[in-house]
Protein backbone atom coordinates (compact mmCIF):
# COMPACT_ATOMS: atom_id res chain seq x y z
CA UNK A 1 0.00 0.00 0.00
CA UNK A 2 2.79 2.46 1.07
CA UNK A 3 4.33 1.82 -2.34
CA UNK A 4 1.03 2.65 -4.45
CA UNK A 5 0.73 5.96 -2.09
CA UNK A 6 4.37 6.53 -2.73
CA UNK A 7 4.42 5.58 -6.58
CA UNK A 8 1.07 8.05 -7.16
CA UNK A 9 2.79 10.97 -5.58
CA UNK A 10 6.01 10.51 -7.12
CA UNK A 11 4.12 10.60 -10.52
CA UNK A 12 2.06 13.30 -9.45
CA UNK A 13 5.46 15.24 -8.43
CA UNK A 14 7.16 14.33 -11.92
CA UNK A 15 4.36 15.39 -14.20
CA UNK A 16 4.09 18.49 -12.65
CA UNK A 17 8.36 19.33 -12.67
CA UNK A 18 7.79 18.23 -16.11
CA UNK A 19 5.64 20.43 -17.56
CA UNK A 20 6.00 23.34 -15.57
CA UNK A 21 10.20 23.22 -14.62
CA UNK A 22 11.08 26.20 -12.22
CA UNK A 23 7.31 27.21 -11.54
CA UNK A 24 6.29 23.80 -10.60
CA UNK A 25 9.02 22.92 -8.09
CA UNK A 26 8.17 26.47 -6.43
CA UNK A 27 4.43 25.45 -6.21
CA UNK A 28 5.17 22.09 -5.09
CA UNK A 29 7.78 23.46 -2.13
CA UNK A 30 4.90 25.68 -1.23
CA UNK A 31 2.42 23.00 -0.68
CA UNK A 32 3.99 21.05 1.21
CA UNK A 33 5.44 24.18 3.01
CA UNK A 34 1.99 25.07 3.86
CA UNK A 35 1.53 22.06 6.33
CA UNK A 36 0.33 19.24 3.41
CA UNK A 37 2.63 16.76 3.63
CA UNK A 38 3.96 16.58 0.04
CA UNK A 39 7.14 15.07 0.62
CA UNK A 40 10.23 17.40 -0.50
CA UNK A 41 12.43 15.05 -0.20
CA UNK A 42 10.68 13.10 -3.70
CA UNK A 43 10.05 16.69 -5.52
CA UNK A 44 13.88 18.03 -5.05
CA UNK A 45 15.79 15.11 -5.80
CA UNK A 46 13.65 14.57 -9.19
CA UNK A 47 14.44 18.62 -9.81
CA UNK A 48 18.18 17.82 -9.33
CA UNK A 49 18.08 14.67 -11.76
CA UNK A 50 17.14 17.26 -14.58
CA UNK A 51 20.01 19.39 -13.62
CA UNK A 52 21.60 16.60 -14.11
CA UNK A 53 20.26 16.28 -17.68
CA UNK A 54 20.97 19.77 -18.00
CA UNK A 55 17.68 21.33 -17.97
CA UNK A 56 17.97 23.33 -14.67
CA UNK A 57 20.52 25.07 -12.69
CA UNK A 58 21.35 23.75 -9.17
CA UNK A 59 22.04 27.25 -7.69
CA UNK A 60 18.74 28.11 -9.17
CA UNK A 61 16.70 25.61 -8.86
CA UNK A 62 17.49 25.71 -4.70
CA UNK A 63 16.68 29.19 -4.89
CA UNK A 64 13.47 28.87 -6.17
CA UNK A 65 13.11 25.75 -3.88
CA UNK A 66 13.29 28.26 -1.10
CA UNK A 67 11.22 30.95 -2.23
CA UNK A 68 8.46 28.28 -3.01
CA UNK A 69 9.12 27.35 0.60
CA UNK A 70 8.50 30.99 1.70
CA UNK A 71 4.99 31.09 -0.60
CA UNK A 72 4.17 28.26 1.48
CA UNK A 73 4.81 29.23 4.87
CA UNK A 74 3.47 32.52 4.91
CA UNK A 75 -0.26 30.80 4.48
CA UNK A 76 0.75 28.47 7.75
CA UNK A 77 1.52 31.77 9.30
CA UNK A 78 -1.30 33.68 8.79
CA UNK A 79 -3.44 30.30 9.58
CA UNK A 80 -1.91 30.04 13.04
CA UNK A 81 -1.76 33.90 13.58
CA UNK A 82 -5.41 34.07 12.47
CA UNK A 83 -6.63 31.10 14.15
CA UNK A 84 -4.26 30.98 16.54
CA UNK A 85 -4.47 28.20 19.10
CA UNK A 86 -8.43 28.36 19.67
CA UNK A 87 -8.63 27.59 16.01
CA UNK A 88 -5.64 24.86 15.84
CA UNK A 89 -7.11 23.22 18.89
CA UNK A 90 -10.32 22.91 17.11
CA UNK A 91 -9.12 21.68 13.90
CA UNK A 92 -6.00 20.37 14.54
CA UNK A 93 -7.02 16.81 15.22
CA UNK A 94 -7.40 16.35 11.52
CA UNK A 95 -3.57 16.65 11.20
CA UNK A 96 -3.30 14.85 14.64
CA UNK A 97 -1.98 18.03 16.12
CA UNK A 98 -3.31 17.87 19.47
CA UNK A 99 -2.22 20.50 22.88
CA UNK A 100 0.57 18.96 23.73
CA UNK A 101 2.23 19.57 20.43
CA UNK A 102 1.29 22.95 20.32
CA UNK A 103 2.37 23.05 24.47
CA UNK A 104 5.84 21.94 22.86
CA UNK A 105 6.02 24.76 19.92
CA UNK A 106 5.68 27.25 22.42
CA UNK A 107 7.73 26.60 25.10
CA UNK A 108 10.28 25.74 22.43
CA UNK A 109 9.40 29.34 20.74
CA UNK A 110 10.01 30.85 24.20
CA UNK A 111 12.94 29.36 25.38
CA UNK A 112 14.90 29.67 21.84
CA UNK A 113 12.81 32.51 19.96
CA UNK A 114 12.68 32.87 16.37
CA UNK A 115 15.71 30.37 15.28
CA UNK A 116 13.58 27.76 16.12
CA UNK A 117 12.06 28.62 12.38
CA UNK A 118 15.41 28.71 10.71
CA UNK A 119 16.55 25.00 12.67
CA UNK A 120 13.27 23.84 11.67
CA UNK A 121 13.64 23.92 8.26
CA UNK A 122 16.49 21.81 8.33
CA UNK A 123 14.26 19.04 10.15
CA UNK A 124 12.19 16.36 7.95
CA UNK A 125 8.11 16.41 9.01
CA UNK A 126 8.67 19.50 11.53
CA UNK A 127 9.59 21.61 8.52
CA UNK A 128 6.31 21.16 7.35
CA UNK A 129 4.31 22.47 10.19
CA UNK A 130 7.09 24.79 11.87
CA UNK A 131 5.09 27.74 10.48
CA UNK A 132 2.32 27.19 12.52
CA UNK A 133 3.64 28.07 15.80
CA UNK A 134 5.50 31.32 14.46
CA UNK A 135 2.50 32.45 13.09
CA UNK A 136 1.28 31.80 16.84
CA UNK A 137 3.51 33.66 18.25
CA UNK A 138 3.42 36.47 15.91
CA UNK A 139 7.21 36.26 15.20
CA UNK A 140 7.87 39.10 13.34
CA UNK A 141 7.31 38.76 9.51
CA UNK A 142 10.05 40.11 8.23
CA UNK A 143 12.38 37.97 10.49
CA UNK A 144 10.35 35.06 9.44
CA UNK A 145 10.67 34.64 5.59
CA UNK A 146 14.84 35.75 6.41
CA UNK A 147 14.90 32.41 8.64
CA UNK A 148 12.43 30.46 6.47
CA UNK A 149 14.77 31.29 3.07
CA UNK A 150 18.08 30.45 4.92
CA UNK A 151 16.56 27.19 6.68
CA UNK A 152 15.02 26.11 3.25
CA UNK A 153 17.85 27.01 0.91
CA UNK A 154 20.51 24.33 1.98
CA UNK A 155 17.91 21.92 2.55
CA UNK A 156 16.81 22.13 -1.26
CA UNK A 157 20.21 22.40 -2.18
CA UNK A 158 21.35 19.21 -0.70
CA UNK A 159 18.18 16.99 -1.81
CA UNK A 160 18.64 18.41 -5.61
CA UNK A 161 22.48 17.30 -4.89
CA UNK A 162 21.67 14.17 -4.05
CA UNK A 163 18.96 13.87 -7.36
CA UNK A 164 21.91 14.61 -9.24
CA UNK A 165 24.46 12.56 -8.08
CA UNK A 166 21.84 9.78 -8.30
CA UNK A 167 21.07 10.82 -11.77
CA UNK A 168 24.90 10.25 -12.52
CA UNK A 169 24.57 7.43 -11.41
CA UNK A 170 21.38 5.82 -12.87
CA UNK A 171 23.03 6.15 -16.08
CA UNK A 172 26.37 4.81 -15.50
CA UNK A 173 26.20 2.17 -12.86
CA UNK A 174 24.00 -0.97 -13.81
CA UNK A 175 24.70 -1.96 -10.24
CA UNK A 176 22.75 1.12 -8.72
CA UNK A 177 19.16 0.48 -10.20
CA UNK A 178 18.91 -2.63 -8.20
CA UNK A 179 20.73 -1.01 -4.90
CA UNK A 180 18.51 1.66 -5.28
CA UNK A 181 15.09 -0.36 -5.03
CA UNK A 182 16.70 -2.25 -1.74
CA UNK A 183 16.97 1.12 -0.37
CA UNK A 184 13.84 2.60 -1.87
CA UNK A 185 12.21 0.03 0.00
CA UNK A 186 13.91 0.59 3.30
CA UNK A 187 12.85 4.23 3.26
CA UNK A 188 9.46 3.15 2.84
CA UNK A 189 9.48 0.98 5.78
CA UNK A 190 10.81 3.61 7.98
CA UNK A 191 8.44 6.05 6.45
CA UNK A 192 5.15 4.01 7.08
CA UNK A 193 7.13 2.97 10.66
CA UNK A 194 6.86 6.68 11.19
CA UNK A 195 3.67 6.91 10.41
CA UNK A 196 1.69 4.69 12.36
CA UNK A 197 3.86 5.31 15.47
CA UNK A 198 3.09 8.89 14.99
CA UNK A 199 -0.67 8.28 14.82
CA UNK A 200 -0.62 5.70 17.51
CA UNK A 201 0.81 7.73 19.73
CA UNK A 202 -1.66 10.50 19.47
CA UNK A 203 -4.71 8.96 18.91
CA UNK A 204 -3.74 6.91 22.14
CA UNK A 205 -2.89 10.04 23.72
CA UNK A 206 -6.50 11.86 23.00
CA UNK A 207 -8.53 8.45 24.57
CA UNK A 208 -6.67 8.39 27.32
CA UNK A 209 -8.87 11.39 29.34
CA UNK A 210 -12.03 9.63 28.68
CA UNK A 211 -10.39 5.83 30.24
CA UNK A 212 -11.77 5.35 33.19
Amino acid sequence: MSEKILAVLAHFIISVISSTGYGGVALLMAIESACIPLPSEIIMPFAGYLVQQGQMNLFLLATVGALGCNIGSAVAYWVGAWGGRPFLERYGRYVLLDMKDLDHADQFFQRFGGITVFLGRLLPVIRTFIALPAGIARMPQLRFHIYTFLGSWPWCFVLAYVGVRLGRAWDTDPRFKADFHRFHLGVEFLVLAAIVWFAWTHLRRKARPTEG
